[in-house]
């Protein structure tokens, strides 16, 4: 089983990632393209948002703070005492990410980690009150942890934010649904800087994309909505899954 899978990126007009870059618009400001975004975040009414460790570091600032040992912690996975309907997910292959309390913005943390992640940091995200997987790799099943979140955690809406190497990972493991960009009146246009979709040797031949809709939203954003398909001739890794819809 998976959820639904939306990516959704607010771009400049040349594709870039980063709004600090941008340039300047009398249509609006940052801010305000932020606040575009979170209402079209709010509109997909998911249950559950995704972002890579860079993406999550700069919202998760706190230190490490492990108990003392000797530890006992539960693998592959630890769901922590929680009603929680909303969660916010994190990949952290290497055990990087620390974090003040169970929330995150409201909604529950749940970290997914790479096979070699210590007992003292799963004991302090477990201190923490925060949930987590551990991959049975070193690098993420994306499919088997989609199968996980549905299972352990009831989410049936995820919307995954980035950044561009998580956006590549989840469109080269043919689990998303859909792909939403709110394009920004406004410009990057350094050389070598970071685009929204960044995978390996590129997505031709692993993905298509359908046209869906265009909308004009407030300050001189544009959203673009574009069904994800597999190749031509190909299937999808979850074509008959009842959650996928």
């Amino acid at each position: 089983m998976k959820p639904h899978v939306s990516i959704l990126m607010v771009t400049s007009i040349d594709g870039r990632l980063h709004p600090s870059r941008f340039t300047a618009s009398p249509d609006g400001t940052r801010r305000d393209w932020s606040g575009e975004y979170e209402k079209v975040h709010a509109a997909l009414r998911a249950n559950a948002w995704l972002v890579g460790r860079v993406t999550m570091a700069e919202m998760s600032k706190t230190g490490a703070h492990a108990p003392s040992g000797p530890w006992k912690v539960e693998r592959p996975i630890h769901v922590a005492k929680t009603d929680a309907a909303t969660f916010a997910v994190a990949l952290d292959p290497r055990g990087k990410l620390h974090f003040q309390g169970a929330k995150l913005s409201g909604d529950h943390v749940i970290v997914v980690l790479g096979r070699d992640a210590a007992d003292s940091h799963l004991a302090e995200l477990a201190a923490d009150g925060v949930s987590y997987i551990v991959s049975a790799g070193t690098e993420f099943d994306i499919p088997s942890l989609l199968d996980a979140l549905v299972r352990e955690f009831g989410i049936t809406r995820l919307v995954v934010e980035g950044g561009a190497k998580t956006n590549g990972a989840f469109l080269a493991a043919q689990v998303v649904d859909e792909l939403r960009v709110l394009v920004a009146p406004a410009l990057d246009g350094a050389e070598q800087v970071q685009g929204i979709v960044d995978y390996r040797n590129g997505l031709a031949g692993v993905v298509r994309m359908q046209f869906k809709s265009a909308a004009v939203l407030d300050h001189g954003v544009v959203q673009l909505a574009y069904t994800v398909l597999p190749p031509a001739g190909g299937i999808s890794l979850f074509a008959d899954s009842p959650a996928s819809s």
